[in-house]
């Protein structure tokens, strides 16, 4: 969904770069969209909401145990084909 030029969670690079304490103040509870040529181009969020969208959530190995594959008898043997030939 492309933001609306009047919607208060965007801005085009000249109005964000005029107004960056407004972005960032806003940003704080609310991501901000900055738009160049129209288009959405990055968003501005709070540090506080990167942190909880990049923290990571477990280990792979926590990961791989609580798949819903886990214990449905995938056949997962690897084939045993000669190598290809890659000269040339």
């Amino acid at each position: 969904m492309q933001p609306s030029p009047h919607d208060e969670r965007s801005w085009t690079v000249a109005n964000a770069k005029a107004k960056l304490s407004e972005v960032i103040d806003r940003a704080q509870s609310t991501p901000q969209t900055i738009t160049r040529n129209g288009k959405p181009s990055v968003v501005v969020v709070s540090a506080e909401e990167w942190q909880r969208k990049t923290a990571r959530k477990g280990t792979l190995a926590e990961f791989l145990m609580e798949s819903p594959l886990r214990g449905a008898g995938l056949d997962l043997e690897r084939q045993r084909d000669e190598p290809r030939d890659l000269s040339l």
